[in-house]
């Protein structure tokens, strides 16, 4: 079978190879799991592909989805696809103000949206949208004037009479050069900027993850992952269309430990949010167990890690350090497993650093994480660790026909048919990107071993460059304070500052415990974070987290946040990446008592 050249190469294709199989995907629908076939996905998307023409939406015209994953999103992705119309993939958590901005920059005609509260965001900016003809509206509920339902659009596009056949051919004479969507940056710094991503682009992503991932066409996968961000849309999405994978869509992010007993998923995508979470509710399950348990379950963590470390650095693991792996494994692990649904073969985690702490323990506990690398601007994958070449602590070697390198001044470089097209309507910002032997510089900066491993150290504008002169890379830092049972989340800052400081969101829950247990009064958290004995309790579990720094690189003030960064605040974008620059305007005021402040000692700040 010839390689896919695109995208539309990969769902007729897909469509050809396992029509007769039950499931593609399936969806919660009134409490139970419900699937839906090839033959009926086909019939979908060439009804909705059937429907847009109808309206005049035409090749190169643009389609904007507002809308969480659900089965509709991938049915509106491929019939704008098959039309050769591009689509404009848009967070759902997004405001309304950023959803306008999108909507504007990329001409889209018509924008599809899921419920009434996405519509509702539509109809805010309406009148502020001069290209756009068409809403959309998946749910029933989201009928109205102006609005035509997906139910709608279907019943009209199997009226329609359209040749079948004629719009199969149409749609696979799309060409590999061809602008398949538009993803727009998170925008960490200034207007987010429209990726323009070929089907060229893409699908060269998929063939490669496929040559090195080792999917089967027996596995599931679990969709919780935006289908907005390249991560899952590629690899949740395209990949495993491609594989014959079955595409479990989880009702939301907070379902997803439920949704993982429901559907059983032999693989997972996921940032490592997920991953930390998981990591961080074992340990307090060990701790809350009493001595005999917690002492098994350390016993157990340690020689599963002793384990990984040998196989890690390819030497053999003695009998009686096996025997206890399995022991351990009885005794402790299997637990683990059967919280994912028992039949995990490995993860995938992507879009952010995964703590190697956290990896070598899901590998101890036989649920590898296979970490990745890349981003919107490469469709996204450049690098990923695989079964068979696999490095805890790096992002792996480069995947089939993508090239890497590192400039003089450590950034990453790649260069390969990943590479996006460009920024939509931005020619200045595509030079500045990809220079002129086709190198696209990442921003991340990082090293790349003997064996071709990459490790990345930081965002490159992320370094922290001290009054001193001495550099800083925060994101190692920081990953390693949020491993404390006691934090949320960390931020350090400190830019052209004397010394660095940290801001730290506690884990409340596990805080008041403590507190509690320390026979401490507090009326609410506001309460709890300005006592002394908790301002110390928080300095000391930061500090201990970050035992193997230079003197310079430890932060010498720290303050605690009554509220986690949000979205809403404009603190993160929609892929959890906290905005720096938000964060340190949204504190001006206290970071600089904090400088103002003898060294040493936590201040406390009673929110906003």
């Amino acid at each position: 079978m010839p390689a896919p050249r695109t995208l539309n190469d990969i769902f007729f294709g897909a469509i050809d190879r396992f029509t007769a199989r039950p499931a593609a995907m399936r969806h919660k629908q009134d409490g139970a799991w419900r699937p839906i076939s090839y033959v009926d996905l086909y019939a979908r998307v060439r009804d909705l592909s059937f429907g847009l023409a109808a309206l005049g939406i035409k090749r190169g015209d643009r389609v904007a989805i507002l809308s969480e994953n659900r089965p509709d999103w991938a049915v509106a992705d491929y019939a704008c696809l098959a039309l050769g119309a591009a689509d404009v993939a848009i967070y759902p958590t997004l405001p309304p103000k950023q959803i306008e901005y999108i909507l504007n920059d990329s001409g889209a005609v018509a924008v599809c949206v899921s419920t009434p509260a996405q519509l509702a965001k539509v109809q805010e900016i309406r009148a502020g949208l001069p290209a756009l003809q068409h809403v959309i509206g998946f749910d029933a509920a989201t009928r109205g004037a102006g609005v035509v339902t997906l139910d709608e659009l279907l019943a009209r596009g199997r009226a329609s009479g359209t040749d079948e056949a004629a719009w199969r051919r149409h749609a696979l004479t799309a060409q590999p050069d061809e602008v398949a969507t538009f993803i727009y940056t998170s925008g960490t710094t200034g207007d987010p900027k429209g990726v323009m991503l070929t089907h060229g682009n893409i699908t060269s992503n998929v063939v490669a993850g496929l040559d090195v991932l080792g999917l089967r066409d027996d596995d599931e996968c679990l969709s919780f992952l935006p289908l907005s961000h390249i991560f899952e849309r590629m690899a949740g999405h395209y990949v495993m269309m491609q594989a014959g994978v079955v595409i479990n869509y989880a009702e939301n992010f907070d379902s997803v430990p439920a949704n993982l007993l429901e559907t059983r998923p032999t693989v997972v995508l996921s940032v490592p949010r997920l991953y930390e979470k998981i990591y961080a509710r074992v340990l307090d399950n060990a701790m809350g167990g009493g001595p005999v348990k917690r002492n098994i379950f350390f016993w157990a963590k340690r020689t599963g890690e002793e384990c990984i470390d040998l196989l890690q650095a390819r030497k053999p693991i003695p009998g009686a350090l096996r025997f206890g792996w399995a022991i351990a494994d009885r005794l402790v692990f299997t637990k683990l497993r059967a919280r994912t649904g028992g039949r995990l073969r490995f993860f995938v985690s992507g879009g952010a650093p995964l703590g190697a702490d956290i990896a070598r323990f899901f590998h101890a506990a036989r649920l590898p994480i296979y970490e990745g690398y890349g981003l919107t601007e490469t469709s996204p994958v450049i690098c990923v660790n695989t079964v068979e070449h696999l490095k805890i602590g790096t992002v792996g070697r480069a995947i089939p026909g993508v090239e890497v390198s590192i400039a003089p001044d450590g950034e990453i470089l790649t260069r390969g048919p990943h590479v996006m097209k460009g920024y939509y309507h931005k020619p200045d910002a595509t030079q500045e990107a990809i220079d002129a032997q086709g190198w696209f510089h990442t921003g991340d900066v990082g090293d790349l071993d003997l064996e071709g491993f990459l490790r990345i150290t930081d965002r490159k504008k992320d370094l922290i460059v001290t009054a001193g002169g001495k550099n800083i890379a925060p994101q190692p830092i920081e990953n390693a304070v949020k491993a404390s049972k006691f934090m949320s989340n960390a931020v350090m800052l400190g830019d052209k500052r004397k010394f660095p400081v940290m801001l730290v969101v506690p884990n409340f829950g596990n805080l008041q415990a403590w507190a509690r247990h320390k026979q401490l009064s507090f009326a609410d958290d506001a309460a709890l974070i300005a006592l002394p004995e908790v301002r110390s309790k928080l300095e000391r579990e930061a500090l201990a987290m970050m035992r193997d720094l230079a003197h310079y690189e430890v932060p010498k003030k720290f303050l605690p946040l009554l509220h986690d960064f949000s979205i809403e605040n404009g603190e993160l974008t929609p892929t959890l990446k906290v905005k720096r620059r938000v964060v340190e305007l949204h504190y001006q005021k206290e970071i600089d008592a904090l400088y103002a402040e003898p060294e040493g000692g936590i201040r406390d700040l009673d929110g906003k």
